[in-house]
Formats: C-alpha cells, sequence, structure tokens
C-alpha cells in the first residue's frame, strides 16, 4: 500500500531502468527506490525488451545508446505494450534529432546525463503541458561542450585528428582543449 508520501505515483509504481553502465543503474534504481518506486533493471536492449514484454512497467528510464543497441527500440516495446508507460530517455550525448525522435516515438521528456535522481523523478511525474522545473545545477555551457568533444574523442578511438576532421576544427586547437582540465 502506497504511503501519502509516495501518493503522486499512483497504485502502480513499477519503473523499468534500462542503462549498460551497471553501477550507474543501481545507484539509481536505489535513490528510485527511495522516492517511492518500484524498480527493475535492465543492462542491454535485450533484457529491456524482454521486461517490458513479460511486465510492462507504468514508468521507464531508458538509455539512448546501449552496448546491444539503440534504447528507442525499448521504448518502441514500452509503447505497444503499455501506451500509458511515462517514459523519460537518458543519452550521455545530446542531439536535437535523437530528442525529437524519443519523443515522436512517445518518451515523455529527453534528460541528458549527467541526470541525478531529482531531475529524472521530475521528469517521471511532469503531467500535461507542464515542464518539469529546470535542474538545481545543470551543466555549464562550456562542460557539455567539453563533454561532448571527450565523447567524439572516444568514439574516433582517440585519434585527434580524425576528431578535428569530424568537429571541423582545427588539429592544434582540439590538442590544445584535450590536454586541460574538463571545466565545472
Amino acid at each position: 500500500m502506497p504511503n501519502d508520501e509516495f501518493s503522486e505515483l499512483g497504485p502502480d509504481r513499477s519503473l523499468l531502468l534500462v542503462d549498460d553502465d551497471a553501477p550507474f543503474v543501481s545507484r539509481l534504481a536505489r535513490a528510485m527506490e527511495k522516492r517511492g518506486f518500484a524498480p527493475e533493471t535492465a543492462e542491454s536492449v535485450a533484457a529491456g525488451k524482454a521486461a517490458a514484454l513479460a511486465r510492462p512497467p507504468a514508468y521507464a528510464v531508458v538509455d539512448l545508446r546501449l552496448e546491444d543497441g539503440n534504447g528507442l527500440d525499448v521504448v518502441e516495446t514500452l509503447r505497444e505494450r503499455r501506451p500509458d508507460c511515462r517514459v523519460v530517455v537518458l543519452t550521455g550525448y545530446g542531439a536535437i534529432a535523437t530528442a525529437v525522435a524519443a519523443v515522436k516515438i512517445g518518451a515523455t521528456d529527453y534528460l541528458s546525463k549527467p541526470a541525478d535522481a531529482n531531475d529524472i523523478t521530475n521528469a517521471l511525474l511532469a503531467r500535461g503541458d507542464t515542464l518539469p522545473p529546470p535542474p538545481d545545477n545543470p551543466m555549464s555551457a562550456d562542460r557539455v561542450r567539453w563533454e561532448h568533444i571527450q565523447r567524439v574523442y572516444e568514439l574516433c578511438d582517440r585519434n585527434v585528428s580524425e576528431t578535428a576532421r569530424r568537429l571541423n576544427m582545427h588539429r592544434r586547437t582540439l590538442q590544445r582543449i584535450l590536454a586541460k582540465r574538463s571545466p565545472k
């Protein structure tokens, strides 16, 4: 029986967390449990789809990029099995195209990592046209830029020349950025 404290969650407090970062997903599961949810975790597209088919949850948090595919496949399965499921898509890199794709498929919201449990809870519980409140301490623009550069650098197997080409920047400028510490 849910407490009054968790009454806004509704009678079904089931939550599916799909992310291939095991430490992150286990920390998030514990944090969401403290907020009244009944979390179940999955670390791949296959496991997420299986859980969605077996026990369609009322809420879901799905990472966009998983080891074995795209998290949007899990979102589609959730929408087919339970149209009223409130889904938040998490991603380590934000792009307008992927945000639009996630919302078109049926995601309720789209958050960039690192998102904390409060941000995720606010996004899951936002109703109607009301937007969740802005995060308490969002990443600075410099930090977002740095994170994006680091992601592309890793995807290019730490090849500075290839990364510079893909980011359309001078190789030497990129080397200077990579040599510095991350901004706050």
